[in-house]
């Protein structure tokens, strides 16, 4: 009774990782391959001189 348990946990862990996985992969893709993902992505390459917080870092 407690193996069937604990197998079937491991599968529903299995089954939404593999969903996460999936549904990951197609936003992505949507984003990078819509109109607004591209004008987005053209728009940040256009700034490549921008500051960032990180230029002030003394640590560095």
């Amino acid at each position: 009774m407690a193996s069937q348990v604990f197998g079937m946990i491991i599968l529903w862990i299995a089954g939404l990782f593999i969903l996460y996985l999936v549904i990951f992969k197609a936003v992505k893709d949507g984003i990078n391959r819509s109109v607004v993902g591209q004008s987005l992505e053209k728009d940040s390459d256009q700034g490549g001189s921008k500051k960032s917080w990180l230029d002030d870092d003394l640590d560095n």
